[in-house]
This record gives structure tokens, C-alpha cells and sequence, in this order.
């Protein structure tokens, strides 16, 4: 990572000019953080304490909130500290490890969203498999997989991304460092093998969507399928909070990502930032 010599620190991105505003954020921002503590706590408590929950639904959720969890702590707890004592500034190093942590749960996420797709699938169209497909050791290869993957793509992104000279100085138009933000300041010609890292990843977020959207499309014609209604309801209620969480996690970040720059605007960038970056954690423990 040769910026470190040239860049001692970079300059986030403030959410408010006045101090009185500053606080307030501070507060809410504290409030949210709270909140999600407390839920995905009590997910991750319950179920590491009940046996009645240690099933492969139950293990997935419990690191879905441990995901949850780590992105929140990852970016909420400085975005929080610079408001109250009122700086905007954040460590070379400190940036470089934001991140790789943001990259590596966000990816780790995605990629357990479309290992729990696959058990709702087996669950509601394979039940006889169930136990064969889903065993604990199946269970645990497979969340290691998701755990494993986040972390490799995260670790080739940042290092490649910080290896990259920067020549637009050192204010991040984001509260909180994250890859596309890095490479605006980057020299216009340094970028080009990021962008073939970010195609990779793409193609490998546009795999598992299409996995999940074929799932629930073979989910939901089995279940209409089913003559019992009260069958089909049981059915829906496993099946609809998870996707509630992949809508949510998927149109915050898509929107994020492929808005166009003509309806760009600090402010804006700030409010969606927020809403993939901070409001799915916080939310995923209610639904």
C-alpha cells in the first residue's frame, strides 16, 4: 500500500455545518446503533442459548446477525464519534480497515442471504432431503464458504485499491470509507485493474441474485401447490422474512450503486448511504 507515504489521513464526508445539527445527528446515530445492538443481541443470545433453536435456519440467522453486527460497528461508531467532537477526520490506516471490513461483511452477507434462499428452497421443495442437504456439518462448510469468500474478495479489493496512487487529495465524498469513494481521488489512469476486480464481483453479485430469484420462484410455485392453507401460510411465514431482508439489503445497495449522476447530490448521497449501510442491520432483527 504505497499511498501511506503521500496521505497521513483522509476527510469524511460531514452529515451537518452546525453544531447544534452535529449533536443531533450524534443522538440519532446512537439511538439506531443501540437498537440494533439490542436486537441482533438478543438474536445471537436466544439462539446460542435455546437447543430448540439449533437448526440450520436458526444457525444462518445467527450469523446473519453477527454480519449485521460487524457492518454496523464498522462505519456507525466513527461517523458518530466526528460528529460529536466535530473533525472529519479519519486514519490512513483507519480508512484502509473500514474498508476491508465494510467490503468483507457486505459480501459475506450476500453470500449467506443466497445460502439461506437455498435452505428455504430444500426446506419447502426437497423436505425429505432436509436433513440429508442441511446436516450440521453441511451447515457450518457452507457459512464458513460465505465467511471465507467475503473475506478473500475484501482483502483483494483493498489491497489493489490502496495500492493505487492518489492524485484529487484526501476528502471522501462518503461518512464513511468505502471503495468507489477512494477511487475518485485516484490518478485517472491507476484505476482501470480496480475496475476489473469490480467486474468480477459483479458477476459474482448478479450469480447469486439470479440463485435467489430462481429459489423463490420454485419456492413459491410449490407452495401454491400445497391444498392445506394453513400449509401454505406456515410455508410463507418461513419464507417471506428472508426475503423481506434480501429485498431490502438489495434495492438500498442497487440504488446506491446504479443511480444516476444527474440526481446526485451530497445530501442525497449521504441519506442513501445510510439507508444500505445502516438501516438493514438495524431493521433485519425486527423483520
Amino acid at each position: 500500500m504505497s499511498n501511506g507515504s503521500s496521505v497521513t489521513e483522509f476527510l469524511l464526508l460531514a452529515f451537518a455545518d452546525t453544531r447544534e445539527l452535529q449533536l443531533l445527528h450524534f443522538w440519532l446515530f446512537l439511538g439506531i446503533y443501540l437498537a440494533a445492538l439490542l436486537g441482533n443481541g438478543l438474536i445471537i443470545t436466544a439462539i446460542a442459548c435455546d437447543h430448540h433453536l439449533h437448526t440450520p435456519m436458526f444457525f444462518f440467522l445467527l450469523n446473519l446477525s453477527l454480519l449485521d453486527l460487524g457492518c454496523i460497528s464498522t462505519t456507525l461508531p466513527k461517523a458518530m464519534a466526528n460528529s460529536l467532537w466535530d473533525t472529519r477526520a479519519i486514519s490512513y490506516w483507519g480508512c484502509a480497515a473500514q474498508v476491508f471490513l465494510f467490503a468483507f461483511l457486505i459480501s459475506a452477507e450476500f453470500c449467506l442471504l443466497t445460502i439461506m434462499a437455498y435452505d428455504r428452497y430444500v426446506a419447502i421443495c426437497k423436505p425429505l432431503h432436509y436433513v440429508t442437504l442441511l446436516g450440521s456439518r453441511a451447515c457450518v462448510h457452507m457459512a464458513a464458504a460465505a465467511w471465507g469468500s467475503g473475506f478473500i474478495n475484501a482483502l483483494m479489493h483493498t489491497a489493489n485499491t490502496f495500492s493505487i496512487p492518489l492524485c484529487h487529495g484526501n476528502a471522501v465524498d462518503q461518512f464513511f470509507c468505502e471503495i468507489p469513494h477512494i477511487l475518485k481521488l485516484s490518478c485517472s489512469y491507476s484505476y482501470l485493474r480496480e475496475l476489473g476486480l469490480l467486474t468480477v464481483g459483479v458477476i459474482l453479485v448478479l450469480g447469486c441474485f439470479v440463485f435467489i430469484v430462481v429459489s423463490y420462484v420454485q419456492i413459491f410455485r410449490s407452495v401454491l401447490r400445497v391444498p392445506s392453507e394453513q400449509g401454505r401460510h406456515k410455508a410463507f411465514s418461513t419464507c417471506l422474512p428472508h426475503l423481506a431482508v434480501v429485498s431490502l439489503f438489495l434495492s438500498t445497495s442497487f440504488f446506491a450503486y446504479l443511480k444516476s449522476p444527474s440526481i446526485s447530490s451530497s445530501s442525497l448521497d449521504l441519506v442513501v448511504s445510510v439507508l444500505y449501510s445502516v438501516v438493514p442491520p438495524a431493521v433485519n432483527p425486527h423483520i
